[in-house]
């Protein structure tokens, strides 16, 4: 295998992030009084957050004003008189607790640890996502951490991924891969600094954007034959 430096994404390619996203919505609400019909609610929470982190790649809010604000937005479409800044604290907590691996996680990690060096990549909140691995058990077979809100800037940022490969033992751009689900975030990050991405696809969505993946899994216990065979592009 040509690569030696492996950079994942968190959420929704080694954590189930949907999974343990609705389970902590519900903790929150019910904590906050609130237990029945939480569905639409959590609907809408989930397409104004969506919205937020978009403005928030682009640099348009801060990470401190997109945790409060999805869940003011939601109560407010809603008419409900709830404390959003509660919300956002009791939720944070949850999510660190409610961690769900994607299947093969664990052992992606760990063989390609004994290949070269795993890197986390995520723009994701810095100390809840050092739990989450934590709580994970992937620790063991990951090296370093990069998250945005360290950096400064968000991937797909060039930025981002010039602080990420410093964190690296060592760095080769022919050498280096992202594997991560998101095409506008992971894929086109890679292809704008140019390095290798391959594209955790367990969907079988269709690629409609300008990201280019050299690589497509639809499982990650696909990633390892992936990686050793011929690349697309």
């Amino acid at each position: 295998m040509k690569h030696a430096l492996f950079l994942f994404d968190l959420d929704d390619t080694l954590l189930d992030f949907k999974a343990s996203e609705r389970l902590s919505f519900t903790r929150t609400l019910c904590a906050l009084g609130l237990a029945d019909g939480l569905e639409p609610l959590f609907c809408d929470y989930q397409a104004i957050n969506l919205a937020l982190w978009r403005q928030f790649e682009l640099g348009a809010v801060s990470k401190d004003f997109l945790k409060v604000e999805r869940f003011r937005r939601t109560f407010a479409a809603h008419g409900l008189d709830l404390d959003a800044h509660a919300a956002s604290g009791l939720y944070l907590e949850s999510l660190s607790d409610t961690v769900v691996l994607v299947d093969g996680a664990r052992e992606v990690c760990e063989q390609l640890a004994a290949l070269g060096e795993v890197g986390i990549i995520t723009n994701g909140v810095h100390h809840i996502q050092h739990r989450r691995i934590a709580s994970s058990g992937l620790q063991d077979h990951i090296s370093f951490v990069a998250t945005s809100e360290a950096c400064g800037f968000a991937k797909p940022d060039s930025r981002f991924f010039a602080f990420t490969t410093r964190m690296a033992r060592a760095f080769d751009p022919d050498k280096t891969v992202i594997i991560g689900d998101r095409l506008d975030a992971d894929i086109l990050g890679a292809n704008r600094f140019g390095i290798d991405a391959c594209w955790f696809n367990p969907g079988g969505l269709a690629n409609a954007s300008e990201a280019v993946a050299h690589y497509e899994v639809a499982r990650l216990g696909e990633i390892v034959p992936a990686l050793t065979g011929p690349r697309r592009a």
